[in-house]
């Protein structure tokens, strides 16, 4: 499932696209043909990322949500659109650009207290100049589950997933398993301002790097990392291997129905 860096580019992808033009919408696949119907004609005015949670705000009051799940994706081109291929749920044009929307687990369209509605669900989104991490923290710091849950509860913390959990808790030197009352007011604030700029950075190179510069391949000498998520880590999907500062092998276990990894010598 994307992350919430990966959500946020979209908004500034579509915004780029469509802003100010008015669009037709179908839906090839007749699923939100309905909802297609109510967009089209609409110009979008503005695009905004919640977490995981897509919104196109229409001038016409209509707002598109959209949340990706684990297999929605979308596409993008120039120019005519190309025939439909597989699943698309939605299809938006404009005189420029087309963009092509298969397999969501949401396509909707919400009204404003339904987006509302939404909202008050999610926790705080460290990419968004709004957010409130004392409520989050407020949660955290009264609750036995261990961190590793707590920071991947969306009611928690909006956008954060495997990476950035596993990888902040390893930053931080902080055990995974740890309950979450145990997590100070210092610990708190340097897990969120880790989140913060590691998300933003993402969203900016469209990659997940977490490894300081002086731990990166080329300051230590040693290969660069070979995975289809991109990107250098300490200990996601590194089970195995050993630590990048202690050289202590990467363990792996199952916790809240997700795979941890982490480092037991530098997360005691």
């Amino acid at each position: 499932m994307p992350e919430g860096h990966t959500v946020h580019r979209l908004a500034a992808r579509h915004a780029a696209l469509f802003a100010g033009d008015k669009v037709l919408a179908t839906s090839p696949q007749g699923r939100f043909a309905e909802g297609a119907a109510l967009l089209s004609g609409a110009a979008l005015d503005r695009t905004e990322a919640y977490g995981k949670h897509l919104l196109h705000h229409y001038d016409g009051g209509q707002i598109l949500h959209v949340h990706l799940g684990l297999y929605g994706r979308f596409t993008d081109g120039d120019g005519e659109p190309p025939e439909p291929v597989g699943q698309v749920r939605l299809r938006l044009t404009s005189d420029l650009h087309w963009l092509d929307l298969r397999g969501p687990t949401a396509c909707e369209l919400l009204t404003p207290p339904e987006v509302a509605a939404l909202r008050a669900r999610l926790g705080a989104d460290p990419l968004r100049s709004d957010a409130d991490p004392e409520a989050a923290y407020a949660r955290i710091r009264r609750s036995p589950t261990p961190l590793f849950a707590l920071l991947l509860d969306q009611s928690v913390v909006a956008g954060t997933g495997l990476i950035f959990v596993t990888e902040v808790l390893f930053r931080a030197g902080l055990r995974p398993t740890a309950p979450g009352r145990t997590l100070t007011p210092e610990g708190w604030q340097r897990i969120w301002a880790d989140l913060c700029a590691l998300m933003a950075a993402a969203v900016v190179s469209g990659r997940i790097d977490t490894v300081r510069p002086e731990h990166m391949p080329e300051a230590m000498g040693r290969p660069p990392r070979v995975d289809r998520h991109g990107g250098e880590v300490y200990v996601y999907r590194r089970a195995g291997q050993p630590c990048h500062l202690c050289g202590t092998p990467i363990r792996r276990a199952g916790l809240a129905g997700r795979n941890l990894f982490w480092c037991p010598t530098c997360q005691p």
